[in-house]
């Protein structure tokens, strides 16, 4: 009988640890913020939503101080995420892994020009000022995106039947206040973003239809003029490896170049999934032709997007991806940014345009690196 109170007392004892343990072991996830608008079929920001990742392996033990950011600075290159306002205002743990992991930052969606240009007469830049505080805070450089794209405009833009020089005022006007507003704090600008369509020509855009093909060099000159010392980027998707569209690319800046428009570099934006990206020696390839050009490269805005259910493999082969293209941006002297489309899934724009696609950026919804973290952390370390 005295052993069997024993035994009893024992259990007792050990329910009441691993009671007290359980809260360790499963810390809960951060509390879901308020609901955000929907979004159009854009990159842009989504709503957030806990979103289910597959039982991994232990992840690697860092030394303390090791972050993305400690190793980029090593040597001397940028890495970098897109933002989104809001959960940098509401949620701390958000601005803390962003600002532990990286040294640079792009503007998601706060100055583009629906954000910062509301109606003809009225710029509104609160939003956009917060970010770049944010980064001058914590010694981050900041992208500036993006100046002129067909998407993401205010109705007084894109309803009304323009006169060729009327449109050209506008545009020259946003573009010499939003640049001149941040001259010497925003490093680069994606000028002109996504001009090229995906048959190679130029996409039809109010921009095309109202002013001509050369509102593509009147966009760079004027942000040249707001901020000479800005480094100034044409930006595009599908355009990473070699093929029609980087081809269409290729010739568009080739001829900028050419004429001495102020134009210094290109960006590559590598949205992409673990069953469809471009091969890293053809974009080795791309880069080293743009390269000779003497404009720089920045890989812009990459995400690796998986089909649900997310398995270990779609996140072993995900991590392979991101540390190749990591890899090749790290051979190129040209390559001077690797910049992720957000960084953590709790917020990513994948699954409000990819239905049954998510999980496609280094960090889970509750903050946790993923193996793509551990790649891009050994590309930096071992270059």
């Amino acid at each position: 009988m005295e052993r069997q109170r024993d035994i009893f007392g024992f259990l007792i004892i050990l329910l009441i640890f691993l009671a007290a343990c359980t809260p360790m072991l499963n810390p809960p996830p951060p509390a879901t913020p308020a609901p955000q608008p929907t979004v159009t079929p854009v990159p842009s920001t989504p709503t957030p939503s806990p979103v289910p990742t597959a039982t991994r392996t232990p992840s690697p033990t860092l030394a303390p101080g090791v972050s993305l950011r400690t190793l980029a600075e090593a040597q001397n290159v940028y890495i970098g995420a897109a933002v989104a306002a809001g959960p940098l205002q509401d949620e701390p743990i958000y601005g803390e892994t962003l600002a532990r992991e990286f040294n640079m930052l792009t503007a998601e969606n706060v100055m583009k020009f629906e954000s910062v240009h509301p109606d003809p007469k009225t710029y509104s830049f609160s939003a956009a000022d917060a970010l770049v505080d944010f980064a001058e805070e914590h010694a981050m450089q900041v992208r500036g995106h993006t100046l002129v794209w067909h998407n993401q405009l205010p109705p007084w833009v894109i309803e009304k039947k323009w006169e060729r020089d009327e449109l050209s005022k506008v545009l020259e006007d946003h573009i010499s206040t939003v640049v001149g507003r941040y001259r010497g704090r925003v490093v680069a600008w994606d000028v002109v973003n996504e001009a090229i369509d995906d048959n190679g020509s130029l996409r039809q855009t109010v921009w095309l239809e109202g002013i001509g093909p050369d509102y593509i060099e009147l966009a760079f000159q004027a942000a040249h003029e707001a901020d000479p010392e800005a480094l100034l980027f044409y930006n595009d998707y599908n355009g990473e490896g070699l093929g029609r569209k980087s081809d269409a690319i290729y010739e568009l800046v080739q001829d900028l170049v050419q004429r001495g428009v102020p134009i210094h570099g290109v960006g590559l934006q590598m949205h992409v999934s673990v069953g469809r990206h471009p091969l890293p020696e053809k974009v080795a390839a791309n880069i080293q032709r743009l390269s000779a050009l003497g404009l720089k490269v920045h890989i812009t805005e990459m995400d690796v997007r998986i089909e649900s259910p997310t398995t270990e493999t779609d996140l072993a082969r995900q991590a392979q991806i991101y540390g190749e293209m990591l890899h090749v941006c790290l051979a190129a002297p040209s390559c001077e940014a690797f910049v992720l489309w957000g960084f953590t899934d709790r917020y990513s724009w994948i699954p409000d345009v990819f239905y049954g696609w998510n999980d496609a950026l280094i960090f889970d919804p509750s903050y946790q690196p993923k193996p793509a973290y551990y790649a891009l952390l050994g590309e930096l370390a071992e270059k």
